[in-house]
């Protein structure tokens, strides 16, 4: 693997958690993009608070973020010290053990929140309506208000990628001529090769956030990438990665290589190509460890969790609801019910007009 330019995180300014003005908690905004004093209404902008920052000499470290370990399936959460965990985003445990973090949480680059929480409460609501079925777990506003904006540990690649490679196609041509059925197969041998850059290929780093699911609520745009601040967590809580960098390369290539063969085959123009041979050469150049913003919930139904997320910065919001069979049941026994009586009272009115 190559060497990580940006591995190290540049000397940045730190931006301090309490207000400049009176010292109490300060909580970013997604909407105005600013801090905000619960205490004083005060609000900040993070040049501003950059610049009493600089002022000061602060210097950042990791000494006001706190883990919160969940004993139930392992989850490692963190966040600063005015966040609270009082449960797991996870599996919903109560029963979260809080300890100073240990050793450097420091990414390289953070996505900062742009949708709230309001929006993410109003997502999930919207996807039971007009759903007759839904469990009423899932219209439960308890299950509801347990959505929370969670920062998820990702690994960003840019990958050079070489690949050579050959395809065959088969072109069928059938055609009849008198009482004589003729088919003709043409088969074409090709030869590719080509060099592609592909830039910040998203990998998740945490094993207990599905792959599929944070797939589904993508893309991300990484022009609003921002230098990490741990002030940015205030309000939010965030995941430490427990998959590597190496470990998630092999993800990475296995989405490139996909996209790479997908393009190389599209100039393949006879029949449907396959690749009988191929060669590939991959080099990274950076890769870095950012931060992107989910809200998510897990709800249980029936000894199952059901986990629906929102990307923090589109809205984009993915999850499926299961059916209610109780519910399916009852309404069917209902509509035999109507059903049945509907016929009853048409063969009533058909006996009454006949006698008559």
């Amino acid at each position: 693997m190559a060497n990580n330019e940006e591995k190290k995180v540049k000397n940045s300014t730190a931006i301090d958690s309490r207000c400049p003005s009176c010292g109490a908690k300060i909580t970013f905004n997604p909407k105005k993009k600013k801090w905000i004093c619960d205490y004083c209404n005060s609000e900040f902008t993070v040049q501003e608070l950059k610049n009493k920052s600089e002022n000061e000499n602060l210097e950042e470290d990791d000494k006001g973020l706190f883990q919160y370990n969940c004993p139930d399936c392992g989850a490692v959460i963190v966040a600063d010290e005015q966040t609270s965990a009082t449960f797991c985003v996870y599996c919903g445990n109560t029963a979260i053990l809080k300890n100073k973090l240990t050793g450097k949480f420091r990414p390289n680059y953070i996505i900062p929140f742009k949708k709230d929480k309001e929006e993410a409460k109003e997502a999930f609501r919207n996807l039971s309506k007009g759903r007759k079925f839904v469990p009423k777990t899932f219209n439960n506003e308890t299950n509801i208000e347990k959505i929370r904006g969670i920062y998820i540990p990702f690994w960003l690649y840019d990958i050079v990628f070489n690949e050579e490679l050959d395809a065959k196609g088969e072109e069928i041509i059938h055609w009849t001529t008198g009482k004589t059925h003729y088919t003709k197969t043409d088969i074409y041998e090709m030869h590719r090769k080509g060099t592609m850059t592909f830039e910040k290929v998203p990998v998740d780093g945490s094993s207990r956030f599905e792959n599929d699911l944070m797939n589904s609520i993508e893309p991300f745009d990484y022009n609003e990438l921002e230098e990490y601040n741990h002030a940015y967590l205030s309000g939010f809580l965030a995941e430490k990665y427990d998959i590597d960098e190496e470990k998630c390369y092999d993800d990475a290539k296995t989405r490139i290589t996909n996209s790479g063969e997908k393009e190389m085959l599209e100039t393949c123009k006879h029949g449907i190509p396959r690749i009988i041979k191929k060669e590939i050469d991959d080099v990274i150049s950076k890769f870095y460890y950012v931060l992107l913003p989910v809200y998510m919930v897990n709800v249980k139904y029936k000894d199952k969790y059901y986990t629906f997320a929102m990307n923090g910065q589109t809205g984009k919001f993915v999850g499926n609801i299961p059916l209610d069979k109780n519910k399916v049941f009852i309404y069917s026994i209902i509509s035999l019910i109507i059903c049945f009586g509907i016929i009853e009272l048409i063969i009533y009115l058909i006996y009454c007009l006949g006698g008559k």
